[in-house]
């Protein structure tokens, strides 16, 4: 189980984008990297390929960041959170935010 999945709100807490919120878009394969929607954009000059139907040019797209470059996102907040484990009485194991205890997936 991962602190950061996919489609969770996360913030940025360093790094050039430092304060910027978006959507976890995806975790890339070996964990320690995750994919922002609207952070870490970059130019990218591709090639047109009429094989695939792509065309040239330069494109802007998001790169990954490191997992430890980005928080949890507290809506009760309004700030990032650092995010614990733990098991409800019915045997589930769910996330939850250090400063309040609040249950992430409920």
């Amino acid at each position: 189980m991962r602190k950061i999945r996919q489609g969770d709100d996360v913030v940025v807490v360093t790094g050039k984008d430092k304060g910027r919120r978006g959507t976890v878009l995806r975790v890339v394969e070996d964990g320690a990297r995750v994919v922002v929607e609207g952070v870490n954009m970059v130019k990218k000059h591709q090639k047109p390929n009429p094989m695939i139907g792509r065309t040239g040019g330069i494109i802007e797209m998001e790169k990954p960041v490191d997992i430890s470059n980005v928080m949890l996102f507290n809506p009760a907040s309004e700030k990032g959170d650092r995010v614990g484990f733990k098991t409800l009485e019915d045997g589930r194991k769910v996330r939850y935010f250090k400063s309040n205890g609040e249950v992430v997936d409920a």
